[in-house]
This record gives C-alpha cells, structure tokens and sequence, in this order.
C-alpha cells in the first residue's frame, strides 16, 4: 500500500508543504502583489488540472457562486495583507499572527451562530493576547515603524481569513462532495484575476527577474497552495479531531523554525515563551467539533 495512502501522513506532509508559504514570500525578488498573483495563478492552474483529470465537475448552485465570489475577494485581502507583514515581521511571526483567525471565527460562532464557547476557548483567547504581548513587547510605541505595520498587517490578515473560511463553508452548504477542491478552485481562479488588477492599479511589474524566482513561485503554487492543501483536504475527513488541530499547531510552528533556520531570524526567550503561548491558545481555541475549514494557510 502506497505511504500517502495513509491519511496521518497526507495531513502532516501537507501542513510541512504549506508552512513553506511564506518561506517562498520572503525569498522570491518581486513585489508582495506579484507574488500573491503568481502564487494563485500557478496554485490554480495546478488545481484545474486535477479537476480535470479526476472528471470532476462543478454542479455548483447559484448560492454558491455568489459565496464563492465573496471568498475570493476575502482570500486576495487575505494575501495582500499576508504578504505585506511577511516581508515585514518574517514568515515566522506574521504566519503565527495570521493563525490568529480561531479566534475571529469564535467569536463569528458565537455573535452569528449563538454558539456557546468551550471552557478551553474562553481560557484561549486571553493566552493570546498574553503570548502575542510577550512577542511585540509590552511598549508598542518604541517598536520600529516596519514592525508595527507588519503585525497590523498580520492581525487584518486572521480577520479577512476569517472571512474567507466563512463564506467558503456557506458555499458548501448542501454539497454532496466531502472535499472543497472545487471551490477552493475558483476562488483560486478568481483571486487570481483580483490579484492582476491589483498588480496594474498599484504600478507593479508581472516580470519574474530569474529562473530561480521562477522556480520559487512555482514552488509556491504547486507545492504549498495546490498540494499541501490537497493532502490536508483528503486527510480530514479521515483523521480525529486532536490530529487535525495537531496540524494547524504544526503550520505556524514550522513557519517559525524555517524563519530561524532559512533567515536566522534572532529568537530571545522571551519571545520564544510568547510564541510558545499563542501556539497553545490556537490550538485550544481551534474548535474541535470541525474538521471542514481548519484554519491552516
């Protein structure tokens, strides 16, 4: 039996691919639009392709479209943001912040669902606060201006993720399809369109100066956004609860170990004891009755 038949390690295989994402960011010579187009183009073609080859079809009903067409325009916030504070802050801290979407879609829980919070998320949220505190340090107004910019960058990023894994999980309300691949498809597509006019309007340039930074985005497309999120999607279903959150714990962890190893990012202990925190209190206020959109980038 092939090893990527076995779904525990589809799950972590594709959490490791994907916290590359923002390791490509930071090493690719172009501008954060260009590179968030480029990564949704590749990503999307690479996703057609698969639709393509396994016959699957859209069916998608009009409901659907709409909330797909609002994911979209979610997830290209999503990535402006996201790579802005990546360039900023390092893939480390910004992936950390961006993770920080649990608490957004708690919080959605429980003012559109009347969802009541779990003991263990209601202890969550204010580890976060205190693990994010012990990271940025306690006197916001002595830290550069760059940094500043990076964590606002990364904390509208957890929102407008949010926002995407919302609406994504409207537009499959009624689907017979265990797997989003579909929609997560056309939002690529369309993302990817939002992210070229956004490339026009802001002056930026679509040229990829060398074969390496070529070789990075197609990295990024195909391996970390087409890929890696394919493993996971097929694991889901087929894992438990705790393995699923393990996953969403392990894609900022190694975020962060490649921002030390890769761009020797400096860690002072206190930070480490920072990030350590807010990893836990993601991973006690992810919800652990959904394994549908787990919050993993």
């Amino acid at each position: 039996m092939s090893l990527l038949a076995n779904p525990r390690l589809r799950l972590f295989i594709g959490a490791a691919l994907i916290s590359l994402s923002p390791v490509w960011v930071r090493l690719v010579d172009v501008s954060s639009t260009t590179s968030g187009f480029y990564r949704v183009l590749f990503g999307s073609a690479a996703l057609v392709t698969y639709l393509l080859l396994t016959r699957k079809r859209l069916q998608l009903s009009r409901n659907a479209w709409i909330m797909l067409l609002i994911a979209s325009v979610f997830f290209a916030l999503d990535l402006w943001f996201w790579h802005r504070s990546i360039n900023y802050i390092g893939p480390g801290l910004s992936t950390l912040l961006a993770n920080f979407q649990v608490f957004i879609m708690m919080l959605a829980g429980i003012v559109l669902l009347r969802q009541i919070p779990t003991t263990k998320q209601m202890v969550a949220v204010p580890l976060a606060l205190i693990g994010l505190l012990l990271i940025v340090g306690f006197d916001w107004s002595e830290l550069p201006s760059d940094y500043k910019w990076g964590v606002i960058f990364g904390l509208l990023t957890a929102v407008v993720y949010a926002g995407y894994l919302l609406s994504l999980r409207q537009s499959r309300m009624g689907s017979s399809y265990r797997s989003p691949t579909r929609e997560v498809a056309v939002v690529s597509v369309v993302s990817a369109v939002i992210m070229a006019a956004t490339v026009v309007v802001e002056g930026e340039s679509f040229i990829i100066p060398t074969a390496q930074d070529l070789g990075w985005l197609v990295s990024y497309g195909v391996l970390s956004h087409c890929i890696g999120w394919l493993f996971i999607a097929s694991s889901l279903p087929e894992v438990s609860t705790v393995e699923a959150g393990l996953a969403l714990l392990l894609q900022p962890t190694l975020s962060f170990v490649w921002d030390v190893l890769i761009f020797s990012r400096p860690m002072a202990a206190l930070e480490l004891v920072g990030a350590s925190i807010a990893l836990l209190a993601i991973y006690l206020g992810s919800r652990p009755a959904s394994k549908q959109a787990q919050g993993v980038r």
